[in-house]
């Protein structure tokens, strides 16, 4: 596995968030992490990128323990997060917000040219400020921004919301070029079906604890089984 959580408990204040969570995303994997609202999705992934640290527990990357490490280590380990709202600078333009997120790692370099060729909308939208942008368009500046960081390993959150069906289709085909290049992702998704369609593997949370683990293939084809742990 080139990320590992070992039983995470991690916590907001007083309040525990996510209760001994385990899983695992291989090399050239993608994997869904699904559940309702206020299972533990997001906070799953805060706990790997050290933005909401774990209290007990253990986070594994490319074979370093990164639990302590600084969220800007982590990134320049190789770690690519695609938040759900973006977080462009929004008054650097898209040439600016895309230059300043240029790091190397022992991973596969992504150059702007060839987000470019990707999205190629991008290519006109250079020289626009972040802020003038609509949603489908910073989603891509935000792919395109997680890739040119060289990472081995991307994090999206919620990579479908708000977005016309068409750039969700482009984010998913996205997706399936990573795996293709040997890029592992982890996808956390409110649409079971949309991660479904792209992932290898799924983790189901609940309130915070890991109720289901398997192939996705599994929930895609078991409809009764969607409906029992998701309700969809």
């Amino acid at each position: 596995m080139i990320l590992n959580i070992s039983s995470l408990d991690t916590f907001y204040g007083e309040t525990q968030a996510l209760f001994d969570v385990s899983l695992g995303v291989a090399p050239n994997e993608v994997v869904a992490l699904l559940g309702p609202n206020g299972a533990g999705k997001t906070t799953t992934l805060r706990s790997i990128l050290g933005l909401t640290k774990p209290r007990r527990g253990r986070v594994t990357f490319d074979g370093a323990d990164v639990t302590d490490w600084p969220t800007h280590e982590i990134a320049k380990a190789g770690i690519g997060w695609v938040p759900d709202d973006r977080r462009l600078c929004p008054t650097l333009t898209v040439a600016r917000n895309l230059a300043i997120a240029i790091k190397r790692t022992r991973f596969r370099a992504w150059s702007i040219k060839e987000t470019c060729a990707i999205f190629s909308p991008l290519e006109y939208l250079m020289d626009r400020e972040a802020e003038n942008l609509s949603g489908g368009e910073m989603q891509m500046v935000a792919i395109a921004r997680a890739l040119i960081g060289s990472p081995g390993l991307v994090l999206f959150d919620e990579p479908s919301q708000g977005l016309a069906p068409k750039i969700v289709q482009d984010v998913l085909e996205t997706i399936r070029q990573l795996k293709a290049e040997g890029i592992a992702v982890l996808i956390v998704e409110q649409n079971a079906e949309t991660a479904l369609s792209v992932a290898d593997r799924a983790y189901i949370l609940d309130l915070g604890r890991v109720v289901w683990s398997g192939e996705a293939a599994a929930l895609r084809d078991d409809p009764a089984l969607r409906r029992r742990l998701l309700g969809a």
